[in-house]
């Protein structure tokens, strides 16, 4: 007994799937998941906004506060109201949570202009806060390095480190010159030796 087949059993009756009530309630469904949607990223925007006009006015921002952007945003903010330890340990604790080179240089730099005021802030006001203006102006210059050597292309931190340079005073090169230091280089180097 052979099996026929006739062109009324295997056609598709494409229209029990799509009644107009199942298609009215798929587009419905799709309306409504557009709208939330839609209304997500409307309020996203708001808040995105927001973020930018508390950075533009200096202030830490109200969303986002785990993002790199908002804690360096707030680093700022505290650099700007002269809480400079404060920033700087922020400043500090971003530099393993940056992205990218430009990330890391831009943390750097700003660590370098933080030492720098306060090394140019203090510098002059009585002959035992030289020592301490001297390291804060050191530690600019190796953060303006650190900057440059992630970014070469930041010229505000090649300015700033040429800057620093001409305020520290030069380093003596061992060997050189007179007193106990003379002869450092090679003080380590047994006499008798050909």
């Amino acid at each position: 007994m052979a099996l026929k087949l006739t062109s009324q059993n295997t056609t598709f009756k494409i229209t029990r799937f799509f009644t107009v009530k199942k298609l009215t309630w798929a587009f419905s469904i799709v309306a409504l998941l557009s709208a939330a949607g839609s209304i997500y990223a409307y309020q996203r925007i708001v808040e995105i906004d927001a973020f930018n006009q508390a950075v533009l006015a200096g202030e830490p921002p109200e969303t986002d506060r785990q993002s790199f952007e908002a804690k360096f945003a707030t680093a700022l903010y505290l650099a700007k109201k002269e809480r400079y330890k404060e920033s700087i340990l922020l400043f500090s604790a971003l530099m393993p949570i940056a992205s990218d080179n430009n990330q890391k240089s831009a943390v750097q730099y700003n660590i370098g202009n933080i030492s720098f005021l306060r090394g140019l802030a203090i510098n002059g006001n009585n002959m035992t806060v030289k020592a301490e203006a001297e390291y804060l102006v050191r530690q600019a210059k190796t953060a303006y390095i650190n900057s440059l050597k992630l970014d070469n292309s930041h010229w505000d931190a090649k300015h700033n480190l040429d800057r620093v340079l001409g305020m520290l005073p030069s380093t003596p090169t061992p060997g050189v010159g007179d007193g106990e230091k003379a002869g450092l280089i090679m003080g380590n180097v047994p006499v008798g030796l050909p």
